[in-house]
């Protein structure tokens, strides 16, 4: 095993940071990192919006559910799924009525978002390479009308998440993944539903295991109890006349 994997296979989500900044040769080499990502037939279909300004960080964290670790990190990365670029150069090119139905189509958001996910996921195993600790916020989607206007996205730019990056100033544990046959199917999806849930027992006796150890005995818990409860509960039901509005996923 080598140290990339290492990395890798070590990560853990950091929720307390100090209050070191990031220098801005750090965020450039994260950033240049984010853009080393594969990405679909060199359309680089995203954007990152770096946050230092310290109200827009304050207002971000309120957006995305009062988290403290949103304004209190060495650097803020938001990214956002990014059209606006391909219509300009259609334009560039005499080409932008033509393009629009290409731009605004579902296969193009899906195109975009894979690279923000890949761009992200670089970036995220860079900052950790170097001692730094992220967590992804997802919670800036709880209202991404505000957050939008808070970075001035144009039409055909979604923010998605954010990155948080900085000096760890808590140590945090491996949370358990789902099991490695609930993950990896062979040839063909895995559809015997008495294994699939036998899988998901043991997985619920680890998770429950993490988090009395965790808590020393404060909570009991499984992954099938948390899911369940998750999607129970409606979410940022909005989203899709959001995105429409943006301009994705019209056709």
């Amino acid at each position: 095993m080598n140290q990339t994997i290492e990395t890798i296979l070590n990560h853990r989500s950091v929720r307390k940071f100090t209050d070191k900044e990031l220098t801005q040769d750090q965020i450039r080499l994260l950033v240049e990192a984010a853009q080393s990502a594969s990405t679909s037939s060199f359309v680089q279909a995203y954007s990152i919006i770096g946050v230092k300004d310290k109200g827009k960080k304050k207002k971000l964290a309120e957006l995305a559910g009062n988290q403290q670790y949103v304004e209190n990190n060495g650097h803020l990365f938001v990214f956002c799924a990014d059209l606006y670029r391909h219509v300009v150069a259609a334009e560039m090119e005499g080409k932008k009525e033509a393009a629009l139905d290409s731009i605004e189509s579902t296969e193009k958001f899906m195109v975009s978002l894979i690279d923000v996910a890949l761009a992200s996921q670089n970036m995220a195993i860079a900052a950790e390479s170097l001692g730094l600790g992220i967590c992804y916020i997802g919670g800036i989607r709880n209202n991404l009308v505000e957050v939008s206007q808070l970075l001035k996205t144009p039409d055909h730019v979604l923010p998605v998440f954010a990155l948080v990056v900085g000096y760890p100033d808590q140590q945090t544990e491996k949370k358990p993944r789902a099991p490695f046959h609930h993950i990896y199917h062979e040839n063909e999806y895995e559809q015997d539903l008495e294994q699939y849930k036998s899988g998901l027992q043991e997985y619920n006796e680890e998770i429950t295991e993490y988090y009395e150890e965790r808590t020393n005995g404060a909570r009991s818990d499984t992954w099938t109890a948390q899911m369940a409860g998750n999607f129970a509960q409606k979410s940022r039901m909005y989203m899709k006349g959001f995105v429409q509005q943006k301009k994705f996923d019209l056709k």
